[in-house]
Parts: structure tokens; sequence; C-alpha cells
């Protein structure tokens, strides 16, 4: 989890340094109270087993004193105090504790793969979910990339089988220029979801040519130089009507491209999510093992019929119900009734097929993200009254209703979820608002750790970053369930 201390310059990186440490004190503090145990927090010597924990910690590089001197300078006195006390607790205690904070342990955390794996490189990474994905059916993430700070700390976070300096916040530009130099393995697979926003009229202009679509761009150029065995290309469905120019695009590299819009509920999400896939492989694996290229979403769709369908409250089950905060500027604040950031996990994961299959069927000791957001007086009886299936249109809240005038364009701006069904589409918007993503029984909207559930995303998938912004994490990734699928047929034509 940790940086070392000695390469932390700017304000951001000092920043999310103290967010890490703000976690670790929460993590001890809580599994402390499940054990019945007391930290001492004037307990903050900096022995040399401390300073053995800090380098295992990966925040000291060596035992030299300019290390501590910068610790106390980040950190501050009385930060610095407590967080030396949590990991004198923590040695203390370690046998008591066991490996319930292997979370902030590089060494520990890393995945074995078995022999014969294949190898991914993920462009416009975002939190990971389609390399999560990917990742349980053995692949091993070579680069990893996207430009958003939060994102790629949430990627380092939860992908710790990537080699940090792998993991790159950059700019595709100026990436694909160094992956000769940098990487000398051979990359399998390339994927990711490049941001097309300018979607011009086919007969007008391409999609590769309009300066709003640069990203794609450079993802092309990024295929052609690694010149992998199969992409993988997801966006969004509104896509669909220039996909033929993506697949002009691809031959033009010597690439077989096929496309088609895949739905998640059919691969066992419980959420309704439509997006538009590509998949391509290099022609001369496709003479090679004479692959007939429109098989490959046959084959996909063939894979779904053996995969048990999930709804709503598959996803909601067994987690802590919780209230709005009626007060404002509350999201970042623990507490009892809304919600913590971190909190103890009141179930083992596994009390139905659906967290036992995003969980992985491990017993899961700690939530996370799982906290309300504010809702105002009105919002508030908008949610009290609203059915489970019923939008803006309702009868029961027109006298509230703040779009009452224009209720058939905004109809979708309130919507409570009905939980005997898929989700609607979980989005990026949930950033800005979550009145689509009214909770089926409670008087509230989703948190981000029900959106990241109804993604698909494992309990103990860490969003770093501002509470708003996990939401627009979750709502950008794949979710790795359906990645998961996906990757079990393509691994077919790889071997």
């Amino acid at each position: 989890m940790f940086e070392l201390i000695s390469n932390i310059k700017t304000n951001k990186e000092k920043k999310s340094f103290i967010e890490k440490i703000n976690i670790y004190l929460k993590f001890t503090n809580i599994k402390a109270k499940s054990l019945n145990l007391q930290i001492n927090y004037n307990n903050d010597a900096l022995n040399p087993n401390t300073v053995l924990e800090l380098i295992n910690l990966n925040i000291f590089k060596s035992k030299n004193n300019f290390e501590s001197l910068y610790l106390n300078k980040i950190l501050k006195n009385e930060l610095n105090s407590k967080f030396l006390s949590s990991v004198n607790f923590n040695i203390k205690n370690r046998k008591k504790i066991g490996n319930s904070l292997d979370i902030f342990y590089y060494n520990k955390k890393v995945k074995n793969y078995k022999k014969n794996f294949f190898t991914i490189a993920d462009f416009f990474c975002g939190a990971g979910g389609l390399s999560f994905g990917f990742s349980q059916e053995n692949f091993k993430i070579i680069l990893a990339n996207d430009n958003d700070e939060d994102c790629i700390e949430t990627y380092k976070l939860n992908h710790p089988e990537v080699t940090k300096s792998r993991v790159f916040k950059e700019d595709i530009k100026t990436l694909i220029k160094k992956i000769d130099v940098k990487f000398h393995k051979k990359i399998d697979v390339v994927v990711g979801g490049p941001p097309c926003q300018g979607f011009s009229n086919v007969n007008q202009q391409r999609i590769i040519d309009d300066p709003r679509n640069k990203l794609y761009k450079y993802f092309v150029q990024a295929v052609k130089k690694i010149n992998p065995k199969i992409v993988v290309m997801e966006n969004v469905k509104g896509m669909y009507p220039y996909a033929d120019q993506v697949k002009q695009d691809f031959e033009k590299i010597s690439y077989a491209m096929t496309y088609d819009v895949l739905v998640s509920d059919q691969f066992g999400v419980a959420q309704k999510r439509p997006r538009l896939f590509f998949i391509g492989i290099r022609e001369d694996i496709i003479k090679k093992k004479k692959i007939n290229i429109s098989d490959v979403f046959a084959e996909i769709k063939e894979e779904t019929k053996k995969i048990k369908k999930h709804i709503l409250k598959d996803a909601l089950a067994f987690i802590k119900p919780l209230v709005s905060p009626r007060i404002k500027n509350m999201t970042e604040s623990d507490d009892e009734r809304t919600g913590k950031k971190i909190d103890k996990n009141q179930f083992s994961g596994n009390e139905n097929s659906y967290l036992k299959l995003i969980n992985q069927n491990r017993k899961i000791d700690f939530i996370f993200n799982h906290k309300a957001r504010y809702a105002s007086d009105v919002n508030y009886e908008i949610f009290s009254k609203l059915g489970q299936g019923e939008d803006g249109t309702s009868k029961k809240i027109q006298h509230v209703f703040p779009y009452k005038h224009r209720n058939h364009i905004f109809k979708d701006k309130y919507f409570r979820l009905d939980e005997n069904k898929p989700s609607r589409t979980i989005t990026a918007h949930l950033r800005m608002d979550c009145l689509s993503h009214i909770h089926p029984t409670q008087t509230r909207t989703i948190t981000p750790r029900e959106a990241a559930r109804i993604q698909s995303f494992p309990d103990d998938y860490f969003f770093l970053g501002p509470y708003l912004k996990t939401y627009m994490q979750i709502g950008n990734a794949v979710p790795p369930i359906m990645a998961k699928h996906i990757a079990k047929v393509i691994k077919k034509y790889l071997n």
C-alpha cells in the first residue's frame, strides 16, 4: 500500500500517504476492538523492531535517521506518534492479529500464478475491474496505465502482483514511446477501454480522425507496437453504429476483428449493463490455428448459458443497514448510523451464491467504502414515498418533485431500484448524485460498497480517494466477473 517515504515529494503524494496512514490506524483500531485489546498510544518508540516493520511496510528503505525525521515531518508529531504506537501494537500482537493486515504488506499479497500463465497489458485501467477478472483466469498483468491519480492508487493497492514501477500514471501517448525500452517480456493480450467522445457520422468523418478520439488512436498505436496475440477493447453501447470503423483500423494492423454487445447480467453479475466489446486476433494466429473470428462471441454467449443469474437482492444481502446523513459534508466522517470507510465485516461474505462468487469463497474481516450519502429534506421525502421500480412520474411524489413541470424529461432523475431484478447500470454519473439508484428497501441511495457489489467487486476491494470519486471509479469499471468469463474463452485461443 505505502510508498517509500524518501520518494514522497509533492503535496498530492503527501496527502495520499497520510490517507493511507489513517487507513492503517483504522484497521488497527478495528482489529484491536475485535480482540478486546487496548492500543497504548504512548508506545511510539522507534526501536530496531519498529524500523524493520516500517521497512516491511515499504515506508523505510533502510535503517537511517533521515527517514524517521522525514516521517515525522510529513505526519506531524501527534499523527506520527499515533502511527508508531499502532505499528508497535501490531508487532506485539502479531500472532493474535494473524493475516488481517496483509493488505499493507506487498510481499504477503502478491498473487502466486500457476504454471503456463498468460500476460496482459491494461491501458486506461481505471480501478482495475477488467484486469481483476483476467487475473482470476491466471493472466499476469505486465503493465497498466491511467491518467487519474486516485484510480492508480486504487489499482496498485488491489493489484500488488503488478510491480509498482509498471503501473503508470501517465498519458498513453508518452507511455507507448517507452514500451520497447521498459518491457522485454512478450505480452499475450492487450486490453483497454479508451474514451471515444466524438462519434461522428460514418460517411463524414472517421472516429480515429476525430481529435476528441485521440486516445483511441494511441490505443491502436500501442497495440501495433506491442503486437499481442489478442486485443480486447471495451466501450459504450452507443459506439455500435461506428464499430466497423474500429474493425477496419485493426485490420490495417493485421488483426481479424469481431464485435458485439454483451450484457453483464448474462455473466452472473447482479446488474443489467450493456457494453460493446471488440475482440481481435492476430492474423498469423488466425491462419495457424484456423480460427473463425465470428465464432468468438458465439462461444462467449454459449458460456453464459451455464452461468447462474443473480438479482439485486443477492448483491445487497448481509451488509449493515444505514441511514442517510442529514447534515452536509459528512461523507468523509465515520459514523455508526451513516457508515464508515472501513468497518468490521459483520458477516463472513459467503452467505449466498452471489457473495460466494464475488468474494471467491473467502471470509473477509473488513468491509470497505460502505458509507451513506447526504440526503436533503426533499430527497429524503421522495426516497420514503417511492416504491420499488417507481420513478419521477409517480403520483406519490408530484407534490414535492423538483421537476414536476418537466417530469417527462427528468423521469429517470429519481428511481428506486427493484431488488427482485438485476440493477440498472452503475455509471460514473453516480459521482454527481445517486438519485437514479435509490436503495430498494432503505430510505437512502446506494453506497459505494453496494455499487461495487453490484459491479461484482469483492468486499475487500478497497477504493481509495475522495468519497464521491469512488463512485466514478466503480461506475467506469468493467465488472470483474464479466471480464473473468471473457478471459476464460480467450484463453482457448492462446493455448
